[in-house]
């Protein structure tokens, strides 16, 4: 089922939230439930309100792909303890945005190791300017950067999985990564895949409809049709699902292209409809079909 948020107000009511200011403290958080669901043994997708979590949990302790909201820790903790008492050793952010490393100055200073690429913690240690929203989001505090970065990838052996982190260069932002789970047979692909809405993509953070394309690319050919695959957002999915989605950034990004190529407006590639083709699928949900234009023309478009 499609989330029923639109356009950029929204997105923005939840990018500011993201940083747990004021408007981020006024949400109803109590209404908040965490579920989890098992992968494979000792893997497990949580979903709450934020980017979707990864788990591995086992005798070796425990590995959490990114963190949702501050004022969420203790209902993520809770839910993690439903499934292990293991300390919660490492938690690694997909890349910097809020609603993705919010609980991390929470987990730090209860003694989680934070792992993320180089850029997360260059971008996370520095006021950040998101364009998309005309907005300013203030540097995070010292407990909630990443501890230990890497440029390329880096592998845990952990709980009898070799789960390795990789970086995908200028997608979602400059500093996504993917992790997977080898011999889970899981994916966990940060907010590089978005499946079951058109995707934010933060131009102004490194990001490129070019660079997701070429992140999707990467990982559908090493997934096979068993492959359970995580979402930054929407519900669980997988190669066939994901490959849908390639084909609509693919189609929406050409047809784009071939607008600003003719010279037109951004006001006017809206008017011609690029992403007619694939709005009743993907259209209902963060993003409104004008919106996903608004930003893939400005990402093709964008220069500092």
């Amino acid at each position: 089922m499609k989330l029923e948020v639109q356009g950029v107000a929204a997105l923005a009511v939840l990018c500011l939230a993201s940083v747990a200011g004021p408007e981020a403290r006024a949400q109803n958080w109590e209404d908040v439930e965490i579920e989890s669901v098992e992968l494979a043994p000792g893997v497990h997708m949580l979903t709450g309100r934020g980017g979707n979590l990864g788990l591995s949990a086992g005798e070796d302790g425990v590995f959490l792909i990114d963190d949702q909201y501050a004022p969420l820790t203790e209902k993520i903790v809770a839910a993690i303890r439903s499934i292990s008492d293991a300390p919660i050793r490492f938690v690694i952010n997909t890349h910097w945005h809020g609603d993705h490393v919010g609980g991390n100055e929470n987990l730090g200073k209860a003694g989680t190791l934070i792992l993320a690429h180089d850029n997360v913690r260059a971008r996370m240690s520095v006021e950040q300017f998101m364009a998309a929203f005309d907005r300013i989001v203030p540097p995070s505090p010292e407990a909630a950067l990443p501890v230990v970065t890497f440029s390329e990838s880096v592998t845990f052996h952990l709980n009898g999985y070799e789960l390795r982190a990789f970086h995908v260069e200028n997608a979602h932002t400059d500093g996504d990564a993917i992790i997977r789970f080898r011999g889970a047979n899981v994916v966990h692909m940060g907010d590089v895949y978005w499946s079951s809405a058109y995707p934010f993509i933060d131009y102004s953070a490194g990001g490129s409809i070019d660079g997701v394309i070429a992140a999707v690319q990467r990982v559908l050919a090493t997934v096979d049709d068993d492959t359970k695959i995580i979402p930054g957002h929407g519900p669980l999915s997988n190669k066939a699902e994901l490959g849908e989605y390639l084909g609509m950034l693919v189609g929406v990004r050409d047809a784009i292209v071939a607008e600003i190529a003719e010279g037109r407006s951004v006001e006017e590639v809206i008017a011609a409809s690029p992403t007619a083709e694939w709005d009743e699928e993907w259209g209902e949900g963060y993003l409104n079909p004008e919106t996903f234009t608004r930003i893939v023309y400005a990402g093709l478009t964008w220069s500092k």
